[in-house]
């Protein structure tokens, strides 16, 4: 198959796009910026002249039909996704789209029917799974659930006379999510954009970061809510395994926003802020790793790398802000978080040289879990995954 780069249109040219799709895609030596596509004449005039688009429309069936297009990256709003990915499956041409895959589950299973029935490649952006340090993570979590490496130096008190347990081994996923909802825009509160607020458009980015480390099938979901802002869910699975997802809208930019922690077989793994991974309890891995950032307007602050050097970044970036009174200097130093890395994985996948990035399974069982959270927060009981 040929290797010359791959013409991509993007369909959507809102902010998410133009502050990863688009650079990403106009960058990369797999991708060229072929078409892009919206309503917007100021959207439209900043993809041409700012990054580089050989054309611009305002139809989408313009920009699928056009024989020189070779793939679809859809960032539309939910509300145009299906007709999109029904009419790029019609012409066979491979579509990444932006999670959640819609607004109703109707939807989203008539997404996954298209795509299975034409077989066309699909990706569905969680792009968390295309982190550097999250590929790392998870790699060295399976590692040690489906090959353990146990240290020599694990208490065992009771030796051979140890009880066996069914539940040895099995594993626990924690993930923490620290956010500040002064941040959102307003579309954010409109239930006609987003009827399911962040349980669903944040959610399900979440949830398939716990199938994906955790490998087995969600069985149940419980879920609390304090309105649209904090959230608190459990999962179990089929193999006995649970995990715990804490979704704060209270917190601070101040201190990292994310923190992941798998615990099995007597080890720990733990990405945290995706610029630093750390273990325990494994042999023959590194108990630190740390990976470089985004955007670092502070190359000489914060030298040591990893979540001590980040906070010493955003400390500089927030005396920036204070200086020179402008709110968006804070961002500095931005973890990795997969963005570019997701379109040029997808691109090996369309050409066979890599693995499924984000198929439409595992999007559409992320997003199961996700509804499964909203209607245990509203029922205030447990939910079975068969109930979804």
């Amino acid at each position: 198959m040929s290797q010359k780069p791959m013409n991509f249109a993007v369909i959507g040219c809102g902010a998410m796009a133009r502050g990863q799709h688009i650079p990403n895609i106009a960058k990369s030596p797999k991708t060229v910026l072929h078409t892009c596509c919206d309503l917007s004449d100021e959207a439209l005039k900043e993809c041409k002249e700012v990054y580089g688009a050989l054309n611009i429309c305002k139809d989408w069936h313009e920009a699928i039909m056009n024989p020189e297009v070779e793939a679809i990256c859809l960032v539309t709003t939910e509300k145009l996704r299906l007709p999109v990915i029904k009419l790029a499956a019609e012409y066979g041409k491979p579509v990444y789209v932006e999670k959640p895959l819609a607004t109703t589950l109707e939807e989203v299973y008539a997404i996954q029917k298209i795509v299975k029935e034409s077989g066309i490649p699909f990706c569905v952006g969680h792009n968390r799974r295309n982190s550097p340090a999250m590929i790392d993570a998870h790699r060295i979590f399976r590692n040690q659930m489906e090959n353990p490496q146990i240290c020599e130096w694990r208490w065992d008190r009771e030796g051979a006379s140890r009880p066996k347990r069914q539940d040895d081994g099995v594993a626990t996923f924690c993930c923490r999510i620290n956010d500040d909802w002064y941040s959102w825009k307003s579309w954010v509160f409109d239930k006609t954009q987003a009827p399911h607020g962040p349980m669903l458009f944040e959610m399900t980015h979440f949830t398939d970061i716990c199938n994906w480390f955790l490998a087995s099938e969600p069985t149940e979901v419980v879920a609390v809510e304090t309105g649209m802002l904090n959230h608190a869910i459990i999962v179990k699975y089929a193999g006995g395994e649970i995990a715990t997802l804490t979704l704060c809208g209270n917190g601070t930019f101040g201190y990292p926003k994310e923190l992941y922690e798998a615990m099995g077989n007597g080890s720990m793994v733990v990405c945290d802020h995706m610029c630093e991974v750390r273990t325990a309890g494994i042999k023959n891995v590194p108990a630190r790793i740390i990976y470089p950032f985004n955007n670092d307007r502070h190359p000489n602050v914060g030298t040591q790398g990893g979540i001590a050097g980040w906070l010493e970044k955003k400390a500089a970036a927030c005396q920036d802000v204070l200086d020179k009174n402008d709110q968006k200097l804070q961002f500095t130093a931005e973890p990795d978080k997969g963005h570019a890395q997701a379109i040029s994985r997808f691109v090996d996948q369309i050409r066979g040289n890599g693995e499924v990035v984000c198929g439409v399974d595992d999007a559409v069982m992320a997003t199961r879990v996700a509804f499964a959270a909203i209607k245990s927060a509203q029922e205030k009981r447990i939910v079975k995954m068969e109930e979804i």
